[in-house]
């Protein structure tokens, strides 16, 4: 099992800036992927960003098209830490974010399904 805890949500003005943290514990070291999602109501939870780690090649990172040049994905491994540092905020990106990690050996980053545990979520609200 595989505990997620996200943090760092919050009301924001227009341009502003927010860093999620989302710290693992837990069985964390069969994790090849963890990856920020957010959903808002009536919608589908939709891809933000992913970072994967497979073997000894390090790390490799992904990012929607809606958050990229704006939101940038890292990883702590000794604090078994993730962060999603957010710049540039527009009101669209009102939601509430979820951090998720995939234990499976090949995780497709975008997929929610390929992800085995989820945080409870964290709200960033975006004012104009």
């Amino acid at each position: 099992q595989v505990q997620l805890v996200e943090s760092g949500g919050g009301l924001v003005q227009a341009g502003g800036s927010l860093r999620l943290s989302c710290s693992a514990s837990g069985r964390t070291f069969s994790t090849h992927a963890m990856g920020w999602f957010r959903q808002t109501p009536g919608k589908e939870r939709e891809f933000v960003a992913a970072i994967s780690w497979s073997g000894g090649s390090g790390s490799r990172t992904f990012s929607a098209d809606s958050v990229k040049g704006r939101f940038t994905i890292s990883g702590d491994n000794a604090k078994n830490t993730v962060y999603l540092q957010m710049n540039s905020l527009k009101p669209e990106d009102t939601a509430v974010y979820f951090c998720a990690a995939g234990q499976r050996s090949f995780v497709r980053v975008g997929v929610r399904a390929d992800y085995d545990y989820w945080g409870q979520g964290t709200q960033v609200t975006v004012s104009s």
